[in-house]
């Protein structure tokens, strides 16, 4: 591994650590020649499906525009950074583990759905709203009604 910082050619791996719940190590590396130390992270490289666009175009699956989708539903509501970050890798898994070499877009969003609506459901209907492109009041009505009863929000009589 080539130092950041001057650009010396190896490094020493000080300490390597596997992160928890990931597939990934971090390694604390220092240069000989400068002195500098820095961190590094290894991933295994998978090979994901071809995502197919529902205009026919084929494009590389890219997890970035699929954390900015669920990040943008999840806008001022109580969920974590971090459960957005793991929302992505659990969709990810699921679809590689699929094994095959095109996914259809449609049912990424499917699957996006599936989890946010595990997560928080005032997400899982803006993210339908925009999925499903919704056109009127009565369409937003419709999802809410197909939501199960949440235990966490209790029910006003009158």
């Amino acid at each position: 591994m080539k130092c950041p910082f001057c650009q010396h050619a190896n490094t020493q791996v000080t300490d390597s650590r596997l992160l928890d719940e990931s597939n990934s190590i971090r390694r604390r590396r220092r240069c000989p020649a400068c002195g500098q130390r820095f961190s590094t992270f290894e991933t295994v490289e998978m090979r994901m499906p071809q995502v197919l666009k529902s205009n026919g175009c084929r494009v590389s699956f890219n997890p970035h525009k699929l954390h900015t989708s669920l990040a943008r539903a999840l806008h001022k509501r109580p969920v974590s950074a971090e459960k957005i970050d793991e929302t992505v890798a659990l969709i990810e898994q699921r679809i590689y583990r699929l094994g095959v070499k095109e996914i259809p877009s449609r049912m990424i969003g499917e699957m996006a759905m599936e989890e946010l609506l595990k997560i928080d459901q005032v997400a899982y209907v803006r993210f339908a709203s925009v999925y499903k492109s919704f056109h009127d009041v009565s369409e937003f009505a419709r999802a809410i009604a197909l939501l199960p009863p949440n235990g966490d929000t209790p029910t006003v009589s009158k």
